[in-house]
């Protein structure tokens, strides 16, 4: 009579697969949706956290079907450790984001300057939805990011205001920074006034003369800032999550030098993760690039 092993089968196992993939599926299309789609922030967040949730749940599933593969060489050990590593990607991505919470102050705005940071050309507003933030950064803030970020500080360089713009054009190219709106931009671009014109033109005489009128009271009082001040606000995305943030960065020119000051700030939540010093210092190291040879200190 022949004796025929009979295999047993780990559910446990299947299941833990099943659902670490529905929670990897689950955190890829928020992050698709998100990166590229309509999803605000706040909805993706709350999917991914819904995702990691779903993977921690399968994980003891597959310890268990490990475990039967161990103790009676139950079927499913594959499945088990595909799950695993299913449920690693969701779990670990709210990880990191976690220890950056816990780890790092509470701030939602960086700027070089913590004495008087740049101000924003148009106020950023975003519906927060579930993530409420404070309403205005107060000194302890500003403290508390130069006791995390001492190393954040503006730049002067050694060149007039017109040459150190053209660095930051291309420092702002190469950051993937969006700049939308600008101001002071005529202490930059060339006085057309001072534009020689063309010979036809000079050589032309009208056969009626204007009348001329008197010229308008101009405000010399700027709306805000210092009215030596270029302000570019722009806005920038993470490379791989998609997470917003906005930008405005500061020229000063000063006798023969021109400072430069940057003020990043989280879209959403209250909460920036360090990745506002991080967007700040990656654009002022290009800057130094692009400016090399100028820097005065």
């Amino acid at each position: 009579m022949t004796v025929r092993f009979v295999r047993p089968v780990s559910q446990s196992a299947f299941a833990g697969r099943r659902l670490a993939f529905a929670a990897l599926l689950l955190a890829a299309i928020a992050s698709l949706a998100h990166r590229f789609g309509p999803l605000t922030e706040p909805d993706f967040l709350a999917l991914l956290f819904l995702a990691a949730a779903i993977a921690a749940a399968s994980l003891p599933l597959s310890l268990v079907g490990l475990m039967r593969l161990w103790q009676v060489g139950a079927e499913g050990g594959l499945a088990a450790a595909k799950g695993i590593v299913y449920a690693a990607i969701p779990l670990t991505t709210v990880a990191a984001g976690a220890f950056q919470y816990f780890t790092l102050p509470a701030l939602y705005d960086i700027s070089t300057d913590l004495a008087d940071p740049p101000s924003w050309v148009a106020q950023p507003d975003a519906r927060q939805q579930w993530l409420p933030r404070p309403s205005s950064v107060t000194p302890a803030d500003r403290r508390a990011q130069f006791a995390a970020y001492p190393a954040l500080t503006g730049r002067r360089y050694e060149g007039a205001l017109d040459r150190v713009y053209l660095g930051i054009q291309k420092a702002v190219a190469s950051a993937r920074i969006t700049i939308t709106k600008r101001e002071g931009m005529e202490l930059v671009e060339p006085d057309i006034s001072s534009r020689a014109a063309p010979r036809d033109e000079q050589a032309a005489v009208p056969d009626v003369a204007p009348i001329p009128l008197p010229r308008p009271e101009l405000s010399v009082t700027p709306a805000f800032g210092n009215a030596g001040d270029v302000l570019l606000q722009g806005e920038t995305r993470t490379l791989i999550l998609g997470l917003r943030f906005d930008i405005v960065i500061r020229l000063r020119e000063d006798a023969e030098t021109t400072s430069v000051d940057i003020r990043v700030a989280s879209r959403y939540g209250s909460h920036d993760l360090g990745l506002g010093e991080e967007i700040a210092q990656d654009f002022l190291d290009r800057l130094d690039a692009e400016l090399l040879g100028i820097a005065g200190g």
